[in-house]
């Protein structure tokens, strides 16, 4: 039986950098980096390369893939997100939506695993997730259409669907992922997190609600 070679939406965040040890435990395991033109890419990417080179994904996980998809010219410059100024640290998770954002990760993700006959694109969105274009509805539709307009049948999967971030801290400590080389911010500088953004104080949260020691290198 030929084995199972899966896509990941991966970021270098704390959710895909688990999926991908999850994922490698099953078969051969592509990473993917969309870059749209935000401003924490750069960190991103280099802690992605980072992260990728730990024991718990060598040998089963191919280079990082970095696929460009530009949103500079559907976001104004004034963006926040383009800007790097996030909302503050107690903002509700509405206010980081992002328009299109899973759309486009997925048609870009979508054509390069029908260039290369990957049919199996996994992501990570966790349980809670209050945006559009991350229900269950949304996936299956986005896998129908991948499917039927690229000639070729792609599954579109989100296995922590059901899980909180403080579950998925501790199933990655199982998995023996580094976590401290995880990114989730979206102000980072010098390798570090800002500690200062919503999704700074979701990270902390959740290694505080999962009982375990954060690692992270906070800037402030």
């Amino acid at each position: 039986m030929a084995e199972l070679a899966t896509a990941v939406l991966f970021s270098a965040g704390l959710d895909s950098a688990v999926l991908v040890a999850d994922e490698a435990r099953r078969g051969r395991v592509h990473p993917l980096y969309v870059s749209v033109g935000l401003a924490w890419e750069a960190a991103e990417i280099a802690m992605a390369e980072r992260l990728l080179s730990a024991p718990v994904y060598v040998g089963r996980v191919g280079v990082l893939q970095q696929l460009q998809f530009t949103m500079r010219d559907v976001y104004p410059s004034t963006h926040w997100a383009v800007r790097g100024l996030p909302p503050a640290y107690d903002t509700p998770d509405e206010d980081v939506y992002l328009t299109g954002r899973n759309l486009v990760l997925l048609a870009k993700a979508g054509t390069w695993c029908a260039e290369h006959r990957v049919p199996r694109i996994v992501l990570g969105p966790l349980a809670g997730n209050p945006f559009p274009d991350a229900t269950p509805d949304f996936f299956a539709a986005s896998a129908r259409a991948l499917s039927l307009g690229l000639a070729i049948p792609i599954d579109v999967e989100t296995p922590l669907a059901t899980m909180r971030k403080s579950e998925v801290i501790r199933r990655g400590i199982a998995l023996g992922v580094p976590l401290e080389l995880t990114m989730s911010c979206m102000a980072p500088k010098g390798g570090r997190h800002c500690g200062r953004c919503s999704k700074c104080r979701e990270r902390i949260d959740a290694f505080r609600e999962a009982g375990v020691a954060d690692p992270t290198a906070y800037q402030r």
